[in-house]
């Protein structure tokens, strides 16, 4: 058992120890967009199929049609200070694949149909994931904050593909 003579000192030390293994903390950019990380289509033999600039808290979505039922579905990410983080998702309904897990965001009705789920903000591990690309009939794209289209079924139909947030780091 420790004391309580050496049991606050030890606890303090003990923490800034802690503190100092986690490393340096990371750099905060002044203005949300001032820096500018990259978004990349990676294909399966490492090469990059696309790249576009993403300037840190903007975003892009990814649109494709359920392959069920045809109907458009859309996952929106951002890049919150360096880090891929699924923001949103819209489902037209829950068919096939589809639906909202209960505490995994916000439900709510969206105009003209279906569903938004909001505030999910979950990090992507590694910023990045694996995506299997859809035929032409699915048409998997992504569109960026700034308008920028990157046609995946177009360029890489079939195929296994990684969707990458490149920081630089």
């Amino acid at each position: 058992m420790i004391s309580q003579k050496f049991g606050r000192p030890l606890l303090a030390a003990l923490l800034l120890s802690i503190t100092a293994c986690a490393g340096p903390a990371s750099q905060q950019e002044v203005e949300p967009g001032t820096t500018v990380d990259h978004l990349e289509v990676i294909g399966p033999d490492g090469s990059v199929l696309a790249r576009t600039d993403i300037p840190r808290q903007t975003g892009w979505c990814l649109y494709w049609n359920h392959s069920v039922t045809g109907d458009g579905v859309i996952d929106c990410y951002i890049d919150d200070l360096g880090k891929m983080v699924l923001h949103r998702a819209y489902q037209p309904d829950f068919a096939a694949g589809l639906g909202h897990f209960p505490g995994r965001g916000i439900l709510t009705s969206a105009e003209g149909g279906g569903y938004w789920i909001e505030d999910i903000d979950e990090p992507v591990a590694g910023n990045a994931y694996v995506l299997r690309v859809g035929s032409l009939a699915v048409n998997h794209r992504i569109v960026t904050t700034d308008g920028d289209e990157i046609y995946l079924s177009k360029m890489a139909e079939h195929t296994r593909v990684t969707i990458r947030l490149d920081t630089g780091e």
